[in-house]
């Protein structure tokens, strides 16, 4: 297959700490099976979700590009998605959460361009191109999905995590990547599946992005779209499961009707899940969303924010009400008796910035080993510095050149030498700096003049904490990558001689007719598959429907018989032969 590498501008301006995640598609290590793989799972969920899945899904086929017959080239969705406004790029399994989200607050899906082995057709854990291209890609077509969906990325990516969040997201990406590796040992993936259950079992609170993903699940991955009584299926999750997708309908699967409620239930991403949430249209969610948001740091700030980022041991930003904006790894604060946040430390290279710009000369070169500052009232003071206008400041000796020593309410106190101020664009202070100066706290020194120079950050509370960083400049590295990596296995000469098979086969299928010459290609391929690959249960499939047309009644027996002994002898994939014989017959029959 050719490609012609199409661009899309909202891939060229993505931040840098997003585009290490995007690797090459490599669309030529996709094997014939990989594709017959697609093949089938893109036939059987058309046939079954063009009654069942939300009327977006299908014209959304369409519109974003996804072939049912081959595995769609990322450059061709790119030139598509183009036009509704997105674009696509290929990852290496599952990324940082606030990665992902952040890539969909830039419009772009991010696709797991790995596809499942034949033996995990039905479900995996592991992201691929079949839940990531069939699965998202088609809804995004739909005006109110798609907004949701970017809104959605905005918030998530300033969702606060935890270690735990961190830990969780590293067993679940050495489980998928197991589960997926032909080599893998029974052994390994019990061990990997069984820290999953631990970490999943742990009693923890749940922090910002644990609820966020778990709206995320709940909607964007197995969300039903109508009433409780008659649903339809909008979630990727299940509109690339072709086990679950029929399941879900069914009433064994709990119908609830979709609130800020689902951010508190958690999932199991081994198992079907027991319950589903409704949404009654597509605005709905973002009301929800919406009503979640309320609930973040990022729009609450305060101590608890601040405990969250110290928490998370990660990047993180806080926003002072100046509009004053450090970020950093937090690692350390004061509060006073009522909660109230009046003093602050980072390690490590911190940024300072206003309205989500790097203030000049004030990126992490310019504080590479943290930054620390009080913040609050001034004690004897009843006007807070940054609402001081020049003639408050003289007065109070607050301007360049001239020493000063002040004390804030909470005990804390400043003295040095006033060398400049930074202000915002309504011209009020947001950034004194000192030389020559001492900061105490009690008996506690919390800066001294052996330190450099003193930037204290103007402003009395915290307005907003987020997770990442207020400019996404200021750090080219701002999510860790995990040293975890997919595993390409060698192939055997058994199953190179498989592939070819697949290949001669598809080849067969794209000629216009099935003549006397290709027919005896397709015995031949057919006692090569019963001498040599006779657990192989999809190209009989294939050579049924290539053999289904013509008038040799005993070659359809023999296949059809050879398929009758594989559904004995693997009952647990005997449904998925015998829908695929249905499905050809159904063609036909049309």
């Amino acid at each position: 297959m050719n490609i012609t590498i199409e661009s899309n501008p909202l891939i060229d301006r993505l931040p840098p700490h997003l585009k290490q995640f995007i690797k090459p598609q490599d669309y030529e290590d996709y094997s014939s099976i990989n594709q017959a793989v697609w093949r089938y799972v893109m036939r059987k969920n058309v046939s079954y979700l063009s009654k069942t899945a939300h009327e977006s899904y299908i014209n959304g086929l369409d519109r974003t590009g996804i072939s049912i017959d081959t595995i769609p080239s990322m450059y061709g969705m790119n030139r598509i998605l183009k036009d509704i406004g997105w674009a696509a790029v290929a990852v290496d399994g599952f990324i940082p959460p606030n990665a992902f989200m952040e890539f969909q607050a830039y419009k772009v899906l991010v696709i797991a361009s790995d596809i499942r082995q034949l033996e995990n057709m039905e479900y995996t854990p592991a992201p691929d191109i079949i839940h990531e291209a069939a699965g998202h890609a088609p809804i995004i077509a739909n005006p109110d999905y798609a907004e949701y969906l970017r809104r959605f990325g905005e918030v998530g990516a300033k969702a606060i995590l935890s270690s735990h969040d961190n830990d969780m997201y590293e067993a679940v990406r050495s489980l998928s990547i197991l589960k997926e590796a032909s080599n893998s040992t029974n052994e390994a993936i019990d061990e990997a599946e069984e820290l999953v259950n631990t970490l999943q079992n742990k009693k923890v609170p749940l922090s910002e992005m644990a609820k966020i993903r778990n709206l995320h699940w709940w909607t964007v991955e197995y969300g039903l779209i109508g009433t409780l009584e008659s649903p339809k299926i909008y979630g990727a999750g299940l509109l690339s499961s072709i086990g679950e997708s029929k399941w879900c309908m069914t009433d064994e699967v709990e119908k609830r009707l979709y609130s800020i409620d689902a951010a508190e239930t958690e999932f199991d991403i081994t198992k079907p899940q027991p319950q589903l949430f409704v949404t009654p249209d597509f605005a709905y969610l973002m009301e929800v969303l919406e009503e979640f948001s309320n609930t973040m740091a990022l729009r609450k700030g305060g101590f608890r924010g601040l405990q969250k980022l110290m928490d998370s041991k990660k990047i993180g930003s806080i926003e002072l009400n100046t509009g004053l904006q450090i970020s950093g790894v937090f690692t350390e604060m004061i509060t006073d008796e009522d909660n109230n946040v009046v003093f602050f430390r980072t390690e490590g290279p911190t940024a300072l910035a206003n309205r989500e710009k790097e203030l000049i000369g004030h990126g992490t070169k310019a504080n590479p080993n943290g930054f620390s500052s009080p913040i609050g009232k001034l004690k004897g003071i009843s006007l807070a510095i940054e609402d001081m206008g020049p003639r408050d400041l003289k007065a109070y000796n607050f301007y360049d050149g001239k020493r000063i020593a002040f004390e804030y309410e909470s005990g804390i106190t400043v003295e040095g030498l006033n060398v400049t101020g930074i202000r915002n664009i309504y011209g009020k202070l947001i950034l004194i700096e000192f030389e020559d100066c001492t900061v105490t706290y009690k008996d506690k020194v919390l800066f001294s003049p052996n330190q450099g120079t003193f930037r204290l950050a103007v402003g009395s509370s915290i307005v907003s904490a987020f997770a990442g960083s207020a400019d996404f400049r200021s750090y080219d590295n701002l999510y860790h990558i995990s040293s975890t990596e997919t595993i390409k296995t060698e192939k055997n000469n058994s199953t190179i001689e498989l592939e070819q098979l697949y290949s001669q086969v598809k080849q067969l299928r794209s000629t216009e007719s099935t003549n006397s010459t290709n027919l005896d290609v397709v015995k031949n391929i057919f006692l090569t598959l019963q001498d040599n690959h006779s657990e192989d249960w999809l190209l009989p499939l294939e050579l049924f429907e290539l053999s289904a047309t013509t008038n040799d009644e005993p070659l359809k027996v023999s296949i059809l018989d050879h398929l009758e002994r594989i559904k004995d002898k693997k009952p647990k994939i005997a449904h998925l032969i015998a829908d695929g014989i249905a499905l050809i017959q159904e063609h036909i029959t049309d």
